[in-house]
């Protein structure tokens, strides 16, 4: 006879898949052993497991970052649910749609130091948009439903919830359950803003029309927003040059000719030449980080500020802005070419094709046929399709990815910004692929980070994952060798990894084709073909470890004072 009642474990379930949600990254244990009882039987969502929790998260966020979907993660209590903070975290930095689910002790013993508990909401507050402790199973359907709205409404961002194991077990007829679900939730004091203020898109305008040197600043907003195609109409409706940020990548076509690549730390010369030289800077969903401003009291001397963001904290936070607008990209940008007729600034534009033409980034020479990184990139940009997918880790080959390899495509980068957190990459990837099964998914990652999460190439085997998994291996810790080597007297402290494991052994443990390429040739020959192959690949790159990554804008400094603009520090 079929049961009359429904469970908190089956609501929690149920409820996410009337949301939309179809597939969920997670790791079992005492607190989410109900969940994973229904689970089984449970046919309308799919589970990935995981082979660590922080797999599991970075896994949901590569899902999120790559489809623009609400990624869902399940950890249990205690070490479970403090190996996703990172996780949510690194969602948190870069405004990811992110749901966690974690297990609790039973409401009975909250508070009582019990066996694996953890005040997770306590700990996760700074770091997600809110969270709940659910105490009572009749909050579950609105609280779910809340949830998934506020993770992926405004500026997205992770929820967490906690539910206690006696939440999960209490049950409730399917009658109220229903009832409870239609119910429709109020959000006291929740109201995101879409539309720019009218006035200050006026103001913009005038700005805009009396500009002798614009430069437009875009941001992840404008992917988060879906706003690229208006971007590309506003920049080409008034000839402005565009340079981005790390996690802007994708927003506007690297090959276009108003691009100047990324901006900041590791950004081109152009970019922050430009920046010095603007009159107005047209900031696009962008937090002026201060990797991307540098010294901030001499970012911009000479330029007026538009700023637009969908979040109104944003405004003023680090960058005073002449002319805030708080809205969506997309409906900003559409009235702001409404209002605008075509212009030229043919002037400006020669001046920063000279920085373009006297500083490219530079390929070093090898004195025999042994492999540079920058190399590798740039043999990579030839090869890759503008629709593949690149999740990164985080890292130099993570810096060489943006400098070298053409986002043309929006949404094709997928990489840990804010957070800078090593391990992200194979996890997110597999998210990636599992959210775009029919699209290419490579991951570049490092010898260091790879490392981090390495167990997680299981999953590649497991369900099929056909991830090309690249690893610059140069033997050390690229990145703070880099930091070091400038501002420590090249005292390489606890950077250096000769004693790596076999990568090529531990993929083939994996059953995953894996080969190394040592020399240009051994590229030349390979490497085509094996991104080619329809099954996981895991190539490692044997690269030289020395180089650097540049230019380089050191840390509080201005543009002026950028090293190896022509290469070499």
């Amino acid at each position: 006879m079929e049961s009359k009642t429904i469970s908190g474990a089956k609501i929690l379930l149920e409820c996410l898949s009337r949301l939309g949600v179809t597939d969920m990254f997670g790791y079992p244990g005492g607190s989410v052993l109900k969940i994973y009882d229904e689970l089984y039987d449970f046919k309308k969502i799919k589970h990935y497991l995981a082979r660590h929790e922080q797999g599991a998260i970075h896994g949901a966020d590569g899902y999120a970052r790559s489809s623009g979907k609400v990624g869902v993660c399940l950890a249990t209590s205690g070490p479970g649910v403090t190996n996703i903070v990172t996780g949510i975290m690194t969602a948190h930095m870069d405004s990811v749609p992110l749901l966690a689910i974690t297990g609790q002790v039973q409401t009975t013993l909250l508070g009582t130091d019990s066996f694996q508990e953890t005040d997770i909401v306590g700990i996760t507050i700074p770091i997600t948009k809110t969270n709940y402790l659910i105490t009572d199973i009749r909050d579950l359907p609105r609280i779910i439903k809340e949830a998934y709205y506020l993770s992926k409404t405004g500026r997205p961002g992770p929820v967490l919830i906690d539910i206690p194991k006696d939440i999960q077990s209490t049950e409730i007829s399917i009658d109220e359950f229903e009832k409870l679900f239609e119910k429709d939730f109020i959000l006291e004091g929740y109201d995101p803003i879409y539309k720019g203020h009218a006035g200050q898109i006026k103001r913009a305008t005038e700005l805009i029309k009396s500009s002798k040197s614009p430069l437009i600043i875009s941001g992840a907003g404008i992917l988060k927003s879906g706003a690229s195609d208006e971007l590309l109409i506003f920049a080409e409706k008034i000839n402005c040059p565009v340079t981005c940020t790390f996690l802007g990548l994708g927003g506007f076509p690297s090959n276009h000719k108003l691009m100047l690549g990324m901006l900041g730390l590791h950004g081109t010369v152009a970019s922050n030449y430009a920046t010095k030289q603007a009159d107005l800077i047209i900031a696009a969903g962008m937090r002026f980080d201060e990797r991307v401003t540098g010294n901030i009291k001499e970012f911009c001397p000479n330029a007026k500020i538009i700023h637009i963001d969908i979040d109104p904290a944003e405004i003023d936070k680090n960058i005073v802005s002449n002319v805030p607008i708080v809205g969506d990209l997309n409906n900003v940008l559409n009235k702001l070419n409404d209002n605008l007729q075509s212009l030229t600034h043919e002037e400006w534009i020669d001046k920063i094709n000279t920085w373009k033409r006297e500083y490219p980034l530079i390929i070093p020479e090898s004195n025999d046929n042994s492999l540079v990184p920058q190399y590798v990139f740039n043999k990579l940009n030839t090869l890759l399709k503008d629709d593949t997918l690149i999740a990164t880790d985080v890292g130099q080959h993570q810096m060489w990815t943006a400098q070298f390899i053409n986002f043309n495509k929006p949404n094709t980068l997928i990489s840990s910004g804010g957070a800078g957190t090593m391990g992200f990459g194979l996890p997110a990837a597999i998210g990636a692929q599992i959210a775009n099964p029919n699209k290419n998914v490579v991951l570049i990652v490092g010898d260091g980070s790879i490392q981090m999460t390495i167990q997680e190439l299981i999953l590649l085997r497991e369900y099929n994952l056909p991830i090309k998994i690249l690893i610059i291996n140069n033997s050390c810790l690229g990145m703070v060798r880099q930091l070091q080597e400038v501002f420590n007297e090249k005292r390489y402290s606890q950077v250096d990894l000769t004693y790596n494991p076999d990568f090529v052994k531990i993929g083939e443990a994996y059953d995953i084709k894996s080969m190394k390429l040592s020399t240009k040739e051994d590229l030349n020959e390979n490497l085509e073909n094996l991104l080619n192959l329809n099954e996981p690949v895991l190539i490692e790159f044997v690269v030289d470890k020395n180089q650097n990554v540049l230019p380089m804008v050191p840390s509080n400094y201005s543009v002026d004072k950028m090293i190896g603009k022509k290469g070499v520090i």
